[in-house]
């Protein structure tokens, strides 16, 4: 074989090589997540099968080439009957096989919730629906599952004191049960801290019930400071066995929640959660509570006060008195100013 025909042998045999090479070596080295992304995540739903995570990754345009990955998917054994669900962080500039790795290890991306003093369990389970896989009517039912809700120590009266306002990071896939859950968890923790359960015995009190009475601290004032006050007012009327009758319990009894003023019809209102009737604490709390609000019934000011009402003035805050004719001073001043307000 001359020179000449040996070279042409050779180069067509490397270009053979080539082609046939080519294929692997693009989808590992060439193909993969393209250097910019219109968006960070992908979210694989849970029951989604390879067709579907894969129509995900084109369709959020986070493959430079469907064909290179799926080719090396399956030499990777990447597809399963059960793919892996969840929020995954992808990377710009990603190879195919580092993709791979990254969805197959199931290396989710946390979400974050954020609770504040939601009123109701409802306003829970929508904020849980917005940011989790589960809806929100899948929380709501979880939230009046008694069975579960007992197996936690609640009931659906008391549910919300479940609850502690923070910021908390889970998976996206986290199902409602799981969810319910971690809020136990956490809530252990929290009354585990800073004396919190023994403070609760010192007082007489359960957890639920001081979380009670902190959901209508939260619910009386804006104002952190004068927090320790109002509940050293209504720990007062308790052992004196004098009703609380506490305005936000006859609004949570109403549902009346854009009341600007509590009326005739508010306190009359016949119902457990009415305080103005019925003595003691309601069944349950009427909102969230903050943990100002919490640690000022379990620090609450030791004095002799008996009442309270609104400061005349843009304040927002109150003023107090031992005896009901202090009060009845302090409740004239205030309808006065009202009154020069024009209001």
């Amino acid at each position: 074989m001359n020179r000449k025909v040996l070279a042409v042998v050779l180069l067509a045999v490397v270009v053979l090589g080539t082609i046939v090479a080519w294929k692997p070596l693009k989808a590992i080295y060439f193909s993969g997540v393209p250097d910019e992304l219109p968006r960070r995540y992908l979210y694989i739903p849970t029951g989604a099968t390879f067709e579907q995570v894969v129509d995900s990754l084109v369709q959020g345009g986070f493959l430079t080439d469907r064909s290179s990955f799926l080719w090396l998917a399956e030499r990777m054994k990447y597809r399963r009957a059960q793919m892996r669900p969840g929020r995954f962080a992808i990377q710009p500039g990603w190879s195919n096989r580092r993709l791979i790795q990254h969805l197959r290890a199931g290396e989710q991306a946390p979400v974050r919730l954020v609770l504040n003093v939601e009123r109701l369990p409802e306003d829970v389970a929508a904020l849980a629906g917005q940011v989790l896989e589960a809806d929100s009517a899948a929380f709501a039912a979880a939230f009046a599952d008694t069975e579960l809700l007992e197996d936690l120590g609640y009931t659906p009266q008391t549910l919300i004191a479940l609850f502690i306002p923070n910021t908390y990071e889970l998976f996206w896939t986290t199902t409602p049960r799981a969810f319910l859950e971690r809020m136990a968890k956490e809530n252990k923790a929290f009354w585990a801290k800073n004396n919190r359960r023994q403070k609760a015995e010192a007082l007489g009190l359960t957890p639920v019930e001081v979380y009670t009475l902190a959901s209508i601290v939260e619910r009386e004032t804006n104002a952190d400071s004068e927090r320790p006050a109002i509940a050293g007012v209504y720990l007062n009327r308790l052992r004196v066995g004098m009703p609380l009758q506490a305005d936000p319990t006859c609004v949570f009894a109403t549902r009346d929640f854009e009341a600007r003023r509590v009326t005739l019809y508010h306190t009359t209102f016949d119902s457990p959660y009415n305080t103005y009737i019925y003595k003691g604490l309601p069944p349950g709390p009427i909102s969230m509570a903050s943990i100002s609000s919490i640690d000022a019934v379990l620090n609450a000011d030791k004095h002799d006060y008996l009442f309270f009402c609104a400061r005349p003035d843009n304040s927002g805050t109150h003023v107090f008195a031992a005896t009901y004719a202090a009060h009845l001073v302090n409740a004239r001043r205030f309808q006065e100013w009202v009154s020069k307000q024009g209001r």
